[in-house]
């Protein structure tokens, strides 16, 4: 029977099992990185056939991030508005047959 009580190992040895140990770690912590990034991914592409396939879920998500938005101070919101909307504005303004634009009449003055 024998028994070994102490083992003195040269630096250069606990050096390199170092070394190794903190190379597992980081495999192992790249590993779990890229499994998270993957389930993100997935979850998201999920969440993005919903909304593509579902009309009102759109519209729920932007008015979902309207409030996660303006829950916070000193925040300036400014939305894109389609040229559908103003559209109608544009072509009082500009006039189809290229003559000189029609000023809008003044609301403050009076008319005699």
């Amino acid at each position: 029977m024998v028994e070994i009580k102490d083992v003195e190992l040269p630096t250069t040895m606990q050096r390199a099992m170092a070394k190794q140990a903190e190379a597992e770690r980081e495999k192992r912590a790249k590993i779990i990185n890229a499994d998270g990034e993957f389930q993100a991914s997935q979850t998201l592409a999920n969440a993005a056939r919903v909304i593509s396939s579902e009309p009102g879920a759109l519209q729920l998500r932007f008015l979902q991030t309207m409030v996660e938005i303006g829950s916070e101070r000193n925040t300036t919101v400014i939305l894109p508005l389609p040229i559908e909307l103003i559209r109608p504005l544009i072509d009082i303004v500009r006039p189809s047959d290229g003559s000189s634009p029609t000023p809008l009449p003044d609301r403050g003055a009076k008319h005699a």
